[in-house]
């Protein structure tokens, strides 16, 4: 499902040449559940945005669904996000003069869906994460884990290959936080490929795999969270609050 090979990703800045990725390789297939870890500056961020088709590698590859990333067209980008790609960022980025149901409709008129279908498929999205009785409420109408299940639902309303979750819990309290995870882990039981990217291990030990980035590189790729280096991580661990981004 997707599949990356010796990616690399260097930004210039002033003189100097920033590797952010070092010649990563990734594979995740169909129906996992995946988190990417690592501390401020591990390149989990940048990852993730290539995993996203937000930016492009420097060199190296990337095939997700079968399409072969680096050689599309911002167009062909846009247009592979909106079909192939599902978002939900820590910040909910919903339009706060619509409602529920209009947020979760909005990707829906970008591919061109017709008016009945949207409304249909966006209240079949918003019953599915447990908010089938808030579809015409707007976003200060609603709780931050409200918010967030509305940015979930607009993320699964096309249908897409993948969910890419960023730091999808780091505006949310502990308890809103389980939920959310909670959530996730339904919608994986459920077949959805997810990727998760976040630097708290109480979030990426929800998922089924663990890949945790050091210095623009994949330290280590583990299916239990084990770190080899000596490190465990806590599978099903109560959440904390989440903060701040990586």
């Amino acid at each position: 499902m997707i599949e990356i090979r010796n990616l690399v990703r260097e930004y210039v800045i002033g003189d100097e040449v920033i590797r952010a990725l070092d010649g990563i390789d990734l594979t995740v297939e169909h129906g996992e559940f995946v988190a990417i870890m690592g501390p401020s500056g591990s390149g989990k961020s940048t990852a993730m945005n290539m995993i996203g088709c937000l930016d492009l590698p420097t060199s190296g590859t990337y095939v997700i669904d079968g399409y072969d990333v680096s050689g599309l067209s911002e167009d062909q980008l846009a247009e592979l996000r909106n079909h192939k790609i599902g978002f939900v960022f820590q910040n909910f980025n919903l339009l706060p003069k619509t409602t529920a149901l209009e947020n979760v409709e909005l990707p829906m008129m970008y591919a061109g869906v017709p008016a009945r279908e949207r409304r249909a498929r966006a209240i079949e999205a918003l019953e599915r994460v447990g908010l089938g009785n808030r579809l015409g409420n707007r976003p200060n109408e609603l709780s931050g884990g409200q918010q967030q299940r509305v940015s979930i639902a607009r993320a699964l309303v096309n249908h897409p290959a993948l969910i890419l979750a960023d730091e999808p819990t780091g505006a949310l309290d502990s308890h809103t936080t389980d939920e959310i995870l909670h959530l996730f882990e339904e919608l994986h039981a459920q077949g959805n490929t997810i990727v998760i990217v976040t630097h708290e291990n109480e979030v990426g030990a929800h998922a089924k795999r663990i890949v945790r980035f050091r210095d623009g590189r994949v330290e280590w790729d583990s299916q239990t969270g084990e770190d080899p280096h000596g490190k465990a991580v806590a599978v099903h661990a109560p959440a904390e609050q989440g903060g701040g981004s990586a």
